[in-house]
């Protein structure tokens, strides 16, 4: 009963944020059709500085207010493996709608952080009235974590991998059933409002001998590129200001956010129309190389100030640049594949990884992007090789 709860509790909440997100989006951004990153193009220099500098007031604001009157407590990851998945429901429901509308806001963070808490903080708040123990409350809470981002972004046997691998550590048989139970009734709600399609849409690429070389080649390079990454981030996060220094901390931090975005406005919001357009190959080999910097250092920006949001869009966007890059110089030196190809492998090695979690993040993949199915062999081998070496220097 608490797992089926659950993935009802991930099924609704996850809808009903990504409506808040939609409405937060199309009101600061003036526009009613069309994807988040030709809303931002299309308004004025000072339309898009006043709503980033707007989004740093409401960070401030809204931080200092949470810190003030609701309990502290731990976060996901720290809940589940210290506190045995006990997590402060008021504080985690405040953080969750904080970070959807700065993410709307343009943040440079992912939106899937609040559906993953509001489902995890539910699940925990169901164990005690089940009299589950320390045990099944770790599952549950991590099984609704799951679910969440499998609400969100139609990815059910993602997030249940998600689930078990990344946030247990583990993927003991007698795991999956709760994890796939708790996904495939928050996807199936979520159903009711949000798109079935998936997230990515790319032609059929195939594979051949210069793409299997070229994963072979990229994948130590991706591993490497993942520890930058976590650490960039992780340095970043553990600079969050306190008191008063809040506010014009994150005022000034979005303030040039927005100013870099009047050049690049795709470091705005949580990097999937960025993806799309790498997956595609609509991103000339310049503008990826710009991004790949500008993109993680507004990520690393947003999360100094404290604000809360989630890391998997931007981690992926990080990884669908990179892998983009080295395709069009492996291009020039044997062009037999389209660049986007090589995007999208690029996102599967960064995000298995960064997130240590091989086999979730090939799954995540293969379900995001339609058509990727070709893809497999390539991905297989960048995930392994990235992952292994990842793991020799960031051991968490």
């Amino acid at each position: 009963m608490a797992t089926v709860l659950t993935g009802v509790a991930a099924g609704f909440g996850g809808a009903a944020l990504m409506m808040l997100l939609r409405g937060v989006q199309h009101t600061a951004w003036s526009y009613e059709s069309g994807d988040f990153l030709h809303a931002v193009q299309n308004v004025s220099a000072g339309h898009r500085m006043v709503v980033l500098v707007s989004a740093g007031i409401v960070t401030a604001g809204a931080l200092l207010l949470i810190r003030k009157f609701l309990r502290d407590g731990p976060g996901l990851s720290s809940g589940i493996w210290f506190h045995s998945g006990r997590l402060p429901l008021a504080r985690t429901f405040a953080n969750a709608i904080l970070s959807i509308v700065i993410v709307g806001l343009g943040a440079s963070l992912g939106r899937e952080a609040a559906p993953k808490e509001v489902a995890a903080a539910i699940a925990s708040s169901l164990a005690d009235p089940f009299g589950l123990t320390n045990a099944q409350r770790r599952l549950l809470v991590a099984c609704g974590a799951g679910a969440g981002m499998a609400a969100v972004y139609n990815v059910p046997l993602g997030g249940a991998l998600f689930a078990i691998e990344v946030l247990l550590g583990t993927l003991a048989l007698p795991l999956v059933l709760p994890a796939l139970v708790t996904s495939l009734i928050a996807t199936a709600i979520a159903w009711t409002v949000l798109p079935m399609q998936p997230s990515f849409s790319i032609p059929a690429y195939g594979t051949n001998v210069s793409e299997i070389i070229w994963a072979i080649v990229f994948g130590p390079f991706a591993g490497i590129a993942a520890v930058a990454f976590v650490r960039v981030v992780s340095w970043a996060s553990a600079r969050k200001p306190s008191g008063v220094s809040t506010i014009s901390v994150s005022v000034a931090v979005f303030a040039i956010v927005g100013i870099a975005s009047l050049a690049f406005p795709q470091i705005l919001g949580n990097g999937r129309n960025v993806v799309q357009l790498a997956f595609v190959d609509q991103i000339g080999p310049t503008l990826i190389a710009a991004l790949l910097v500008l993109k993680l250092a507004a990520t690393a920006g947003c999360l100094s100030t404290g604000a809360p949001g989630g890391l998997f869009m931007p981690t992926m966007a990080f990884g669908a640049l990179l892998g983009g890059l080295f395709g069009h110089v492996w291009q020039r030196g044997w062009p037999t594949q389209e660049p986007g190809s090589y995007a999208v492998i690029g996102a599967g090695a960064l995000l298995a990884a960064a997130s240590q979690g091989p086999v979730s993040a090939t799954v995540l993949v293969l379900e995001l992007a339609s058509n990727a199915n070709g893809l497999i062999v390539p991905l297989m081998l960048a995930v392994a090789e990235a992952s292994l070496l990842a793991r020799m220097f960031e051991s968490r």
